[in-house]
Order: structure tokens, then C-alpha cells, then sequence
């Protein structure tokens, strides 16, 4: 293998490297805004919850019963 091929399979392999890191880094920005989304609403659903815990909490203190 002369200078010119090995130079020529090395330009091979970065391009194809920049390629993967291009498709890597375009797939992680796709996940990034999932996860954002998700991340709302779990905020938006533990808002909802907290709010229905508060009006459905029973008004009657939690105590021990007598026996203990």
C-alpha cells in the first residue's frame, strides 16, 4: 500500500466518522426535545395530582389506634 492509498483510506474513514457524528448528534437533538416534552408534562401531571391530593385530603388527623 503506497502513501496515496493509505492517505486517500484515511480520508475514507473520517469522512465516514463525520458522517456518524452528524446522524449521532441530529438523533440526540430529536431525543432531547422528547425528553423536554415529557419532562412537562410529568410537571403538568404532578401539579394535577398535588391539586387532587389537597382537595381530596381527609380532614380527620392521623393518629395511633388505642391498642397501641
Amino acid at each position: 500500500m503506497n502513501e496515496d492509498d493509505r492517505v486517500a483510506r484515511l480520508e475514507m474513514i473520517v469522512a465516514e466518522q463525520e458522517r456518524t457524528i452528524e446522524d449521532l448528534s441530529g438523533q440526540l437533538a430529536e431525543q432531547w426535545v422528547v425528553v423536554e416534552k415529557m419532562r412537562k408534562k410529568l410537571d403538568l401531571l404532578t401539579e394535577r395530582f398535588l391539586a387532587v391530593e389537597e382537595r381530596t385530603g381527609s380532614d380527620v388527623p392521623v393518629t395511633k389506634p388505642p391498642h397501641w
